[in-house]
């Protein structure tokens, strides 16, 4: 899928599309499975996890809150530590201040950290067209830059690709592939092709996962190094960053640490987690000889005053996404933004427009496992409720959708009606089901039976077994 061809607009296609191929669904169920299983694994080990949930929440309102003040004060501070740092409003002035800084330096490649904000602008398009050589460091980020896909999931973006598919990619691009299949020999061919790059490389662009108020820090956090390597070895780094990363006190960036790692892959921590102040001084040997900081805003500020303000909590685990069923059935990839998902369906609309993005708040069940896994308790359920109302208000909601809800709310409303209807409808359904006990195609449910089986109904309805066990 070309990243030319994303949009959310397109979603209930792609989605359709998605549902009938049994390759992703292989992939999907193997790393979301391993993900959950590992997650609670991790958590066994550490009771304090729902008390740092709540001083983690606490951490990030308190800093949205005053988040000019200490923007400002992480600005003065990484600027005495000798980075110079920009402010971008759009995606468009971030990618020309990246561009400009990679002109000056005289770039002809960049290395590059995985990076959703990166991915949010539209940098390795900016790269591309300004004739600069963009390498993806991270080995899910060079497979699918490889594949010519844009990132299916914001902590593993080649969740999509089985291991075999992967295989086939190496033994077709690498110069030496060493190519058996099995994972450390995939993992041993990607830094062969690598390595020699890092050391080649003008420019170093990294994201951050956090920002240190007090002493003007930039961190960072990978499993691989290629961090290391991608902000060390080049003349200048260039860190892009959303403005709601910062945070005031190291120590609050170790609180969020700790949860992060166990959200996103079952860790207790990551193997590398560096924290960088500034380029390289005087009496150091190694590190970047100047470094930039560019803080993005793009649609932020107004997420900041509205009621999607508790999204900008968000610190990028990936936790609702690993836990969504939604997510599990289709990928990332029919959600056509940066961002899959549960957070995707609420950031997308309050980054772009709920204009172009209204199905994605319609994506969702509402069964509430993204809000009981999010490190920092963000209320996605709720914000998700509230988007679908917007699209409603603003008459967004196809027509045929918007009569058959109003229908239903008419007959809803009337209770001895609604149970007669509900009663009626669950018995059409088992006289309806094949042998098998499932429904291959149901009128008004072509969504649904397209892609998979409707279940029979497997006894009476809920109201009727409520007032038979309220009668004994």
């Amino acid at each position: 899928m070309s990243t030319a061809l994303r949009s959310p607009a397109n979603f209930k296609r792609d989605a359709a599309e998605a549902v009938t191929k049994p390759s992703l669904k292989i992939a999907l169920d193997r790393t979301t499975g391993l993900l959950q299983r590992r997650r609670v694994d991790v958590l066994k080990a550490y009771p304090e996890f729902e008390a740092t949930r709540e001083v983690a929440k606490n951490i990030k309102d308190h800093t949205l809150a005053h988040l000019d003040h200490y923007l400002a004060e992480f600005e003065k501070n990484a600027t005495a530590a000798g980075a110079v740092v920009h402010w971008a409003e759009t995606p468009e002035q971030a990618c020309k201040i990246v561009i400009d800084l990679c002109r000056q330096a005289d770039a002809k490649s960049v290395t590059r950290v995985k990076s959703m904000l990166g991915e949010e602008i539209g940098l390795p398009k900016a790269l591309a067209a300004a004739g600069i050589e963009r390498v993806e460091t991270d080995l899910a980020e060079h497979i699918i830059q490889l594949a010519d896909e844009p990132p299916s999931h914001i902590v593993i973006p080649a969740m999509h690709k089985t291991r075999e598919e992967v295989a086939d990619l190496f033994a077709h691009h690498h110069k030496e592939p060493k190519i058996d299949g099995e994972v450390g020999t995939l993992v041993e061919s990607a830094r062969g092709e690598l390595r020699p790059k890092y050391v080649a490389a003008d420019v170093g662009i990294s994201g951050a996962n956090f920002l240190i108020a007090s002493t003007g820090t930039v961190v960072t956090v990978t499993n691989e190094g290629n961090a290391e390597l991608t902000t060390e070895l080049p003349g200048m780094h260039i860190v892009t960053a959303g403005i709601e990363k910062v945070v005031p006190e190291p120590q609050h960036a170790l609180v969020l640490l700790r949860l992060l790692a166990r959200s996103a892959l079952g860790t207790e921590f990551t193997q590398y987690t560096s924290f960088f102040t500034g380029p390289r001084r005087e009496d150091e040997t190694t590190g970047p000889e100047a470094m930039h900081i560019v803080l993005v805003d793009n649609g932020r500020t107004q997420m900041l005053a509205s009621e999607m303000r508790p999204m900008l909590r968000c610190i990028r685990c990936a936790a609702c996404i690993n836990h969504c069923p939604v997510y599990g059935a289709i990928g990332g990839h029919p959600y056509g933004s940066t961002y899959p998902g549960p957070m995707g369906s609420v950031l997308t609309p309050a980054l772009q427009s709920l204009e172009v993005a209204k199905d994605l708040p319609h994506a969702c069940t509402l069964n509430g496992r993204c809000q009981e896994v999010c490190p920092v308790k963000i209320p996605l359920p709720d914000l998700i409720r509230s988007l679908r109302d917007d699209t409603w208000r603003r008459n967004l909601v196809p027509k045929p959708a918007k009569l058959a809800v109003q229908a239903w709310a008419w007959v809803a409303v009337r209770p001895s009606l609604y149970r007669l209807v509900s009663g009626l409808a669950n018995y059409a359904l088992r006289l309806w089901a094949g042998p098998r006990g499932m429904i291959a195609k149901l009128p008004l449910a072509g969504g649904w039976t397209q892609g998979r089986d409707f279940p029979r109904p497997t006894g009476p309805t809920f109201m009727t077994q409520y007032k038979r066990r309220q009668g004994r």
